[in-house]
């Protein structure tokens, strides 16, 4: 009986093989539609929670797979660092803090990236919306990373009607400025459908849309606010920010059937990483933690992946996925070659959205720093200096020097305060971090400390760096 039970498992196991093996061997090659909101809480989605609305949303996640344990970084620019390359961003130098628009450094240019990988396959690459991954020269903005088109901003935090980032213009077409008036929201959904309308019959599109919704400043037209009054400022906003959004991502879909194209789409959607001030602006629900955190409510962000016919409806993916593994899966889907000359992070987690395969990862790194560190091995998760918060994006480009300074000495100062504190814990007893059971289990301490620390040791030194001395905020970001 046990020979039959084992012959059976292992046919089981083959079946599910072959069924990933079919999906991955489509010669028809998917669009990509990659979506990423900015700052959105956990639990401000309709399938997490019930007082903001996301009708859009909840029809692409229930339509497709659910990404229950998806992992971003604890800020804006590391994720799209890991996004971008499949590699974790502390081997960039861009784990600590975002690009702040005077930066004189952005993504390593040897590194290779998701659109150039996608367009050597042969797809078009476009991007709408915010890049932060450097514009200080021009080899560093997206048309010379691999984006055919470019639409939208270059840092985070600007206005979204003026587009302004601390009086300096922040709206570009294909790298250039551009003066187009309108609300951001409005305008990178517009700039979507117009690319999805005029997409290239003999090739498959990769549309990466990094909307600055729902990040501060928190704007929206009154219109949206109007059905949640009840909602105190500034959630009341940030509600409307979200329909806004929600808005703008099912005007997307409507061009995408328009197009007859739904059925060889991939719509994928996430945040990059937890909601901030939560309570005040955002719910991350019953996570602890908020952005800037290595807790679960910094970086365990709500997330979803729908494509008709391939992905079975209702599917729930509770498998640990980082947002470093759509590069490897996303360029299987594609035909791509992975080959190349820097190691990935990143695995194909695509048997686990389609056939409920486990995690390939033995480990996944939530972040090493000089000031604190994270890494899930199982269902084990250990966090080092967890009080340390990153940095958020937002700081004004004409704080002084000394500003910066005074800044930094009281973070570094939190730091030694807490420094040394470790915390363990079985998410899969306690997905809400209540309980640290380090004490209890020095032995896995131990083992998930010693691969922290190797990861710690192949880091990159940071690049993050005050505002220099003299810094003058250019007419047009990217320009100076």
């Amino acid at each position: 009986m046990r020979l039959l039970r084992d012959l059976f498992v292992r046919l089981a196991a083959a079946a599910v093989a072959a069924a990933s093996s079919v999906a991955l061997a489509k010669e028809d090659r998917p669009n990509i539609v990659l979506i990423l909101s900015d700052d959105h809480g956990w639990a401000d989605v309709g399938w997490h929670g019930h007082e903001i609305k996301t009708p859009n949303l909840d029809k692409l996640a229930l339509g497709g797979a659910r990404l229950e344990q998806f992992y971003a970084q604890p800020v804006c620019s590391p994720t799209r660092a890991a996004l971008m390359t499949g590699r974790y961003p502390m081997r960039h130098g861009l784990q600590v803090g975002v690009v702040r628009p005077w930066a004189q450094y952005g993504l390593p240019l040897e590194e290779r990236t998701l659109p150039q990988m996608l367009k050597e396959a042969g797809y078009t690459t476009a991007i709408t919306g915010k890049w932060h991954l450097g514009h200080f020269e021009p080899a560093y903005l997206p048309t010379h990373r691999g984006f055919d088109h470019q639409y939208g901003h270059y840092n985070g935090a600007l206005d979204y009607f003026t587009h302004a980032r601390d009086g300096g213009h922040d709206w570009h077409r294909d790298d250039k400025v551009n003066r187009d008036e309108g609300y951001s929201t409005h305008l990178l959904a517009r700039e979507a459908v117009r690319l999805i309308n005029e997409k290239p019959s003999d090739k498959p599109l990769f549309l990466y849309v990094p909307f600055n919704a729902v990040h501060a400043p928190h704007q929206v037209p009154d219109k949206y606010k109007e059905p949640y009054a009840a909602l105190a400022e500034p959630r009341r906003t940030y509600a409307g920010m979200v329909a806004a959004e929600d808005e703008a991502i099912g005007q997307i879909v409507a061009a995408i059937e328009a197009k007859g194209l739904r059925d060889n789409t991939l719509f994928i959607w996430s945040s990059d990483n937890g909601g901030p001030a939560p309570g005040r602006v955002t719910s991350n629900g019953p996570l602890r933690g908020a952005k800037g955190t290595l807790y679960e409510g910094g970086t365990r962000v709500c997330a979803f992946a729908s494509w008709p016919g391939t992905i079975k409806p209702g599917t729930i993916v509770n498998a640990p996925i980082h947002l470093v593994d759509w590069f490897p899966t996303l360029g299987k889907l594609a035909g791509a070659s992975l080959a190349q000359k820097l190691p990935l992070d990143g695995l194909d987690v695509w048997p686990c959205i389609v056939a409920g395969r486990p995690s390939p990862h033995d480990a996944i790194l939530l972040n090493t720093t000089p000031n604190a560190g994270a890494i899930r091995m199982g269902d084990w998760k250990l966090v080092l200096n967890g009080s340390y918060v990153e940095a958020e994006d937002g700081d004004p480009a004409n704080l002084t020097e000394e500003a910066v300074k005074k800044k930094a000495a009281k973070k570094k100062q939190a730091a030694r305060q807490t420094t040394g504190a470790v915390e363990l814990f079985d998410i899969s007893k306690d997905p809400y971090e209540k309980t640290n059971v380090a004490d209890a289990h020095p032995e896995k301490v131990k083992e998930l400390r010693a691969r922290l620390d190797t990861f710690a040791r192949e880091a990159v030194e940071p690049k993050s760096k005050p505002r220099p001395t003299g810094f003058k905020v250019p007419a047009v970001w990217g320009e100076q």
